[in-house]
């Protein structure tokens, strides 16, 4: 069976895609099968999935960037306002559907959200984020910033997963510089949340620090 795991993060723009291309790169290269999957994706300019064309660049993945999605908008925008702009509505059963595709192809999986994990799909009828992490049945990682104000983002995102009961696996703070208070960052949020830093990542890092022990213990 494919082991899978949605990356997550504690808001927009905190580094999910490069974060994701990292840790698809780096499975790839311990020989490990695995491959990437957006559900729905905003921001796309000229019709070009920007997210996934960088992350099967990055990864090295033979894969059509349009092919690793199921919804493809071109406004910048959360997803439930960008389809009624389009005049459609984004159908979960089809994400379901191309999520169990893509099982078929990989041994590994990773799942790249939108936005944070609260980012609605639909407002008609209440569909966050979290509700489709559920649906997948697969356990999450958060991406936070390293730096300033990370330890309430932190905590708020992960207390709301628990309470979804969502299952997290650790956390990865990207964009860290190694001070005094990105360091403390990790104790105190590790002491707060009693979740796993599972690695930092510094700006424009071409490798994430992952041991490929970690990989083969992840509850994928």
């Amino acid at each position: 069976m494919t082991k899978c795991i949605f990356i997550t993060a504690t808001g927009t723009d905190i580094g999910k895609t490069y974060i994701s291309a990292l840790i698809v790169k780096k499975m790839r290269e311990e020989g490990l099968n695995c491959g990437y999957y957006k559900p729905i994706l905003s921001g796309a300019v000229n019709g070009i999935p920007g997210d996934c064309k960088y992350v099967t660049e990055t990864a090295g993945l033979n894969s059509n960037p349009m092919d690793c999605l199921t919804y493809c908008f071109e406004e910048a925008v959360s997803p439930h306002l960008a389809a009624k702009r389009k005049g459609i509505k984004i159908s979960k059963e089809k994400i379901l559907e191309d999520f169990k595709k893509k099982q078929q192809e990989y041994d590994y999986l990773l799942i790249e959200g939108a936005g944070g994990i609260t980012c609605p799909i639909d407002i008609e009828k209440p569909y966050l984020m979290s509700d489709l992490i559920k649906d997948m049945g697969v356990n999450t990682i958060i991406v936070a910033d390293g730096g300033l104000g990370t330890i309430n983002s932190v905590l708020l995102t992960a207390e709301y997963a628990q309470k979804r009961n969502i299952n997290i696996e650790g956390i990865i703070l990207n964009n860290f510089i190694d001070n005094f208070m990105y360091q403390d960052n990790i104790t105190s949020i590790k002491k707060l949340t009693n979740l796993d830093i599972l690695t930092t990542v510094q700006r424009n890092d071409l490798d994430i620090k992952i041991d490929k022990k970690i990989f083969k213990e992840i509850k994928l």
